[in-house]
């Protein structure tokens, strides 16, 4: 037994010394100045979670089911927020995170939390966490089948009961939509419910194994309405039994279903399913856009609240809960960071949607995450945020390579890095296009590997005009039937070499008839770039002339003149400095 437990990670030897639903009473006499490393883990499992970079510095994590939150919780927590001066973060599973709490109000807040309805249990650690769905379930135009019964049947299933607090080998993020169309993709859940048919009837398909770098794979199931619950505790009891307890970082579903495949870990739900299920059924699932307003299917109207990159004040939710209460409108926390309310019998309200961060998702940043290397909620700024805000691109920005922005399951997807490839160590950042998320297809690729901070709004802006210029209904089709045609290395070249030329020509994939005919990637850039000097450093690959531009492009100190003066203007300016 001994030899078995030292193969285990770290926080498995503490859940074999004690389980996490048994630690619980001990944090009502637990000293938060001087709390030790057992403590850290266990408290994580009721929502308290200690910055390691300042042991008296807490974060409180609420579970607000399927984003659903009512008035009298709202106008509570951000009294709680106010009177203890807490910074309030709309998460991109649909629920919010308190920070700034110290040893001597964290145990006082988490009380005030729970007592208002909310829970705080399993938002951190080895858990099941907040389980998502779409933010119109059940009252938009596009829903077959309201999802949020379903969910509270999950959660009974596993919240406060004690072989299931803390107790998973890893966490579980899990989606369910029974809408046609999504305002966000699903398929960076481990488990995803997606709406389907089979025959006349409306079900689910089971999909597994997603996280934020890989698209959840089709586990060829389908399941009626009724049994979804029971299909749920099935897979969640053969994860627990089954999963790998070892390297940390290797344990997710995914690496589990790598290691065995996936019709064995199929083997084993059935084991607890008990009985059979259809093979999948036809995803119904279509690509549209979503507006300020949307109609509801009772003829009222939703109106979407755009918080500041998930950032939201006490006095923010005081308005929306007062004007819900006074209109009789219900409220909706989404899984892009932002506050929906349903219910208005006319599509006006008289809040002003200035930060344009409808379909741009940022994780915490430096300034609340001891692992981003960013302070993504002020760096946001620096994106092109009126293009992307008129096209409706999805973006997604992470702080580091775990992925809480969901950067690969988007259109434009970023990592905030550091380099020192261009001078002095900056901030930089890893971008990624191509994604088919919509669907489920594909992550996206990785296109540039660093771009310097102040360069990103010229970089990004630039892949828009392509964009735009390509004809294509929407960023996902302008991947789908152009960037996706390319290798990534070309992609990369091309954009570089557009901006060092500041040539006006558009991509065109190699089959589409044009004037110039080329078979290959060198002979399109050859074409349209010929006579550039960087076209002689290509020979195999386009790895030496990619690193030739980029290091003069954004050397420091040498492409200052690429930087547009707004960006300048922003980076100086003390509304940036201060956010």
């Amino acid at each position: 037994m001994e030899v078995a437990l030292k193969k285990l990670n770290k926080r498995e030897r503490y859940k074999a010394k004690m389980i996490p639903y048994d630690y619980y009473p001990q944090i009502e006499t637990l000293d938060f100045s001087a709390i030790s490393e057992a403590d850290v883990f266990y408290l994580q499992d009721f929502g308290i979670f200690n910055n390691p970079l300042d042991e008296e510095e807490f974060t409180l994590r609420l579970r607000i089911t399927a984003g659903r939150i009512t008035v009298q919780q709202l106008h509570s927590i951000a009294h709680i927020a106010k009177t203890h001066s807490l910074d309030i973060i709309l998460t991109a599973r649909a629920g919010m995170q308190l920070h700034g709490l110290n040893s001597e109000n964290v145990l006082s807040i988490f009380h005030q939390i729970n007592a208002t309805g909310i829970t705080t249990w399993q938002t951190f650690g080895d858990n099941v966490r907040n389980i998502v769905t779409d933010v119109y379930d059940g009252r938009g135009e596009a829903c077959e089948i309201e999802t949020y019964p379903l969910i509270l049947e999950m959660e009974r299933y596993i919240l406060k009961i004690p072989r299931q607090v803390g107790m998973l080998p890893r966490r579980i993020s899990t989606g369910i939509s029974g809408n046609r169309s999504n305002v966000t993709s699903f398929f960076a859940n481990d488990l995803y419910f997606g709406l389907a048919k089979k025959g006349d009837i409306f079900g689910f398909n089971v999909y597994m194994g997603g996280k934020n770098t890989e698209i959840a794979r089709c586990a060829n199931i389908f399941l009626l309405y009724d049994e979804v619950v029971a299909f749920f505790s099935a897979f969640i009891e053969a994860f627990n039994k089954h999963g790998l307890r070892t390297t940390r970082s290797q344990i997710r579903l995914f690496y589990l279903l790598e290691a065995i495949g996936i019709e064995t870990f199929k083997e084993y739900i059935a084991h607890e399913y008990q009985k059979s299920w259809q093979t999948a059924g036809t995803l119904v699932l279509e690509k549209r856009g979503f507006s300020e307003y949307e109609k509801l299917q009772d003829e009222s109207y939703a109106f979407c609240y755009e918080s500041n990159f998930g950032r939201i004040t006490p006095d923010e939710l005081t308005r929306i809960a007062t004007f819900a209460h006074i209109h009789e409108a219900s409220v909706r926390l989404t899984t892009q960071q932002n506050i929906v309310i349903l219910g208005l019998l006319e599509k006006t309200t008289p809040f002003e949607n200035l930060s344009k961060s409808a379909t741009v998702i940022v994780c915490a940043g430096s300034s609340y995450c001891p692992f981003s290397f960013w302070d993504l909620k002020n760096e946001a700024l620096l994106l092109p945020l009126e293009k992307i805000q008129k096209h409706r691109i999805q973006v997604g920005v992470s702080g580091c390579a775990k992925g809480c922005g969901r950067h690969q399951h988007c259109d434009i997807g970023l990592i905030g890095l550091r380099t020192n490839s261009f001078g002095d160590v900056d901030k930089a950042a890893r971008i990624y296009l191509g994604a088919q998320h919509s669907t489920g297809e594909s992550v996206g690729r990785e296109l540039f590997t660093m771009v310097p901070l102040e360069h990103i709004s010229n970089v990004i802006g630039m892949i828009i005009d392509e964009y735009e210029a390509s004809g294509q209904e929407s960023f996902e089709d302008f991947s789908i039937h152009v960037l996706n045609h390319f290798s990534e290395e070309f992609c990369a070249l091309w954009f570089l070499a557009k901006l060092e030329t500041n040539k006006k020509i558009t991509l065109y994939t190699l089959d589409t008839p044009t004037s110039v005919h080329f078979t290959t990637e060198k002979e399109l850039l050859e074409e349209y770039f010929a006579g550039e000097s960087f076209l002689s450093l290509i020979e195999d690959d386009f790895k030496d002339a990619i690193r030739h531009l980029s290091k003069k492009l954004w050397t420091i100190g040498k492409a200052d003149e690429n930087i547009s003066p707004q960006i300048k203007k922003l980076l100086t300016s003390k509304k940036y400095w201060e956010l």
